[in-house]
Order: C-alpha cells, then sequence, then structure tokens
C-alpha cells in the first residue's frame, strides 16, 4: 500500500500531546512548531481523522522545497506528481501563507502553484481546455516559512474540532480540540470522579467523556477524503468498525459539569443527547463558590471566565478568590485552570504545582495545574 508523508497540524503548544496521540496508534512522528509528521498508508490517514482528539486537521504532504523566485515556485510544484492524487474532475482551490520567505504575496504563490498544477494535469490528462472542477473536493496549501515551501491537501474538510454533537454554544466556547487535550494533559481515568465547573455548552465532560468509553472523537462525522475516488471506501469501513470494537460503552462513568448560566446548562444537557452520551454526564446550575464533595482523588478542568473585557475583571477576580477557598477542602482532587489572567495564583490563594504556556484560539493562556495526594498504594 502506498506510503504517504502524513502532517496532523496543531494549537501551539499541544504538538507533544498530539505527538503521543499519533504515537498510540502506532506511527513514529517527529515534532515541528505547529504540526506532527509521520508516515503512513491510506488506513492511517483514516485512523488519524478518526481518533486523533488534540491535532486540527490531517494533511497529505505532496512535496516540500526551496524557491526564492516565482520560477522556481512553478517548476518545482510543477514536478510533483498531482495526478496520484487529482481527478481529471477534481475541484482543487489553493490557498497559502508566507512567513519571512523571500515569495511573500500570498495571492501570487497561489495563483502560481494553481497554474503550476493546471499545467501538469493537461499533460498528464491530455486535456486541452481548462479544468471543470465540478468532482471531489482537494483544498491545496502552499505554505512558505523561510524559503521552504511546503505543498499539502488537506484530508479532514471541516476541522477535526468539529464533532459533530455542538448543536448550540456560548459566546466563547472553547475548540473541542483544545478541551480534549486539556483532560489528556491530566492524570486523569475513567474510574476516577471529573468535574468541569465552568462547563458553559458542555464540551469538556463531553470530552472526558468520550476518552473515558474509548470513543474515536470523528465516530459520527465525514471527512472530505471519503469522496476521493482513490481512496478506497472499504478501509473507511473498517476504521470505523475497528473504533465500535474498540469503544467501551458499558465503562461506568462520574463525570459532573456545571454553569452559573442556567441556559448553558440546558444546552450542554441538548450536545451531550447529540453525542450520544445521554445521561451519563451530570450537569446543573451551580456557582463554583458552592461546589463541594465526600468522593477524594478526583480531577477538576475548568475554563473560567478570564476577566479580559471591560467591567468583568473585579467581578472574575472574586471569583477566582471563592474558587481558591472552595477548592482548599479538596486536598485529594487535582486541579487544572486555564485562564489568561497574569494574577491567578495569588487571587486562587496558591502557587500552581506546574503551568503551561497554551494559546486558546489567539489569546495567550496559562494552563495551572494542582496535583492532589497520591492515593494510598493497595497492598
Amino acid at each position: 500500500m502506498k506510503s504517504f508523508d502524513i502532517i496532523a497540524t496543531s494549537a501551539m503548544g499541544l504538538e507533544s500531546v498530539v505527538a503521543k496521540e499519533v504515537r498510540n496508534l502506532g506511527y513514529e512522528c517527529t515534532v515541528d512548531n505547529g504540526k506532527v509528521i509521520y508516515k503512513g498508508d491510506a488506513t492511517a490517514i483514516a485512523r488519524s481523522n478518526l481518533w486523533l482528539r488534540s491535532a486540527d486537521r490531517i494533511k497529505i504532504k505532496v512535496g516540500e522545497f526551496k524557491a526564492t523566485t516565482f520560477d522556481e515556485l512553478f517548476e518545482k510544484t510543477k514536478a510533483l506528481n498531482w495526478e496520484d492524487y487529482l481527478s481529471v474532475d477534481a475541484e482543487f482551490p489553493v490557498s497559502g501563507k508566507s512567513v519571512k520567505s523571500t515569495l511573500y504575496s500570498v495571492p501570487d504563490c497561489q495563483a502560481i502553484v494553481k497554474k503550476a498544477i493546471v499545467d501538469r494535469l493537461k499533460h498528464k490528462y491530455k486535456q486541452v481546455s481548462w479544468f471543470t472542477e465540478s468532482g471531489p473536493l482537494f483544498k491545496i496549501e502552499v505554505a512558505i516559512l523561510k524559503d521552504i515551501v511546503t505543498l499539502t491537501i488537506d484530508t479532514s474538510g471541516a476541522g477535526l474540532h468539529k464533532r459533530g454533537y455542538r448543536s448550540g454554544q456560548g459566546e466563547a466556547p472553547l475548540k473541542e480540540t483544545m478541551a480534549a487535550a486539556l483532560i489528556l494533559l491530566t492524570n486523569w481515568h475513567a474510574d476516577k470522579p471529573f468535574i468541569d465547573p465552568f462547563c458553559g455548552s458542555g464540551t469538556i465532560p463531553i470530552e472526558a467523556a468520550l476518552i473515558g468509553q474509548n470513543i474515536a472523537p470523528g465516530f459520527n462525522r465525514e471527512f472530505v477524503s471519503e469522496s476521493w475516488g482513490w481512496f478506497d471506501a472499504k478501509i473507511w469501513d473498517d476504521v470505523r468498525t475497528e473504533a465500535e470494537d474498540l469503544a467501551k460503552y458499558d465503562q461506568p462513568l462520574d463525570i459532573a459539569g456545571s454553569d452559573i448560566d442556567h441556559r448553558m446548562v440546558e444546552i450542554a444537557k441538548a450536545n451531550s443527547v447529540e453525542a450520544g452520551l445521554g445521561d451519563l454526564i451530570d450537569f446543573k446550575q451551580m456557582q463554583v463558590r458552592d461546589i463541594s464533595t465526600k468522593k477524594e482523588y478526583g480531577v477538576i478542568v475548568g475554563n473560567p471566565p478570564y476577566g479580559e473585557r471591560i467591567g468583568e475583571k473585579k467581578a472574575v477576580e472574586k471569583m477566582y478568590q471563592e474558587m481558591g477557598q472552595a477548592f482548599a477542602k479538596l486536598d485529594t482532587w487535582s486541579i487544572y485552570i486555564i485562564t489568561s489572567h497574569p494574577d491567578f495564583e495569588r487571587l486562587y490563594g496558591k502557587p500552581a504545582t506546574k503551568k503551561r504556556k497554551l494559546f486558546n484560539g489567539f489569546i495567550r493562556t496559562d494552563y495551572y495545574q494542582y496535583w492532589g495526594k497520591r492515593p494510598p498504594r493497595k497492598g
């Protein structure tokens, strides 16, 4: 079976999380800024799309080369085997980006790459006229970094964060891929209790339930590469069957989500049902200061308001203080909070065991980790 150079793209700061997921699927990989690179066949592409919880997209790398002139860009693009991927009726829009490179005009680079591919396909398919582009979609990207050109085709379609369960959301929703990464960065396992005290539309608890029952995050959606003629439909069937076989639908879970806004709680419940998780998650309206539990050795993951809007800051700072007081009683619990507020530790009343820089969208945040006591060893 043909081997491809595969790129799993990642939010900044999550590359190591994506790489661990790729290795767990059985593929050796290398890590670069914003991406994880590995080799695999068509089955690897399908499995990556279906299973990677924290990656943004899965792309095929068609070629990589140095180019400092438009002629060079044209000739080296034309030299690649585009006919291996694109059918005669393929629709192939070209997007682009250029950073610290001689060829900095993105529209020009896009146009040249498009023309080079057309020239190549005209020759290979013995076409005289322009292509109709009425067939399957192949999104091509030309990315130039320090004069190195990387040409890729996107196999995902809609970004991998679009799991298909979010019927409603709040004002500043957390991407599903980021929510999954926040959980994967904790010490949580399905046999531990889990709480999200700022659940919003329910993304973090839903992702926790999918992880807890080993349900593939891409199970309920389609991918653009399913429409490609050379991509055997049986591969997708087999990969989905594998995912069904690996799911642990009987795994009991203790997952709760709460929010101060009762409308968000209703949306979270609806999203949970849409995800096929029904009543597995306990959602309720509650303020963070009222959270208490007799359970032990659980995990809290929260994405509270950051107080970035004018007028919000004081209320948010008071809430951070109340959160610190409420959680101080949970000494066996591990607590993980993401926020952009620079004074979080002081307001919370305790320095974090560890913190990690992450970008939530374009907002630079820190992920504050407070590790609870370890459970006693079972004799």
